[in-house]
């Protein structure tokens, strides 16, 4: 009578495939803890304190382009590449 059971080799950390498969979850969770930990510690510094004064003083200055000609080739420039139609240049 043949005995159909597997041979028992040993317990289960002393085969490599099963540390081949634990070891990519297990990279993945201290890559994250350390990716929090990271995140937690410092903490994105706003620019400056007054982002929207400025925000809007250069909405102010972009709307008067017109009566400030350094800045009409760039805004030109930058509907250009809006719509893709090139305005007619003044002659």
């Amino acid at each position: 009578m043949q005995n159909d059971s597997p041979a028992s080799t040993g317990p289960w950390w002393r085969f490599g495939h099963v540390w081949l498969i634990v070891a990519g979850p297990a990279i993945v969770v201290v890559a994250s803890m350390i990716t929090f930990y990271l995140a937690v510690t410092r903490p994105d510094q706003i620019v400056t304190e007054d982002y929207y004064r400025k925000g809007t003083e250069i909405n102010q200055t972009l709307g008067h382009a017109a009566q400030n000609p350094s800045l009409a080739p760039a805004l030109q420039a930058r509907n250009h590449a809006a719509t893709g139609v090139i305005p007619a240049t003044k002659p």
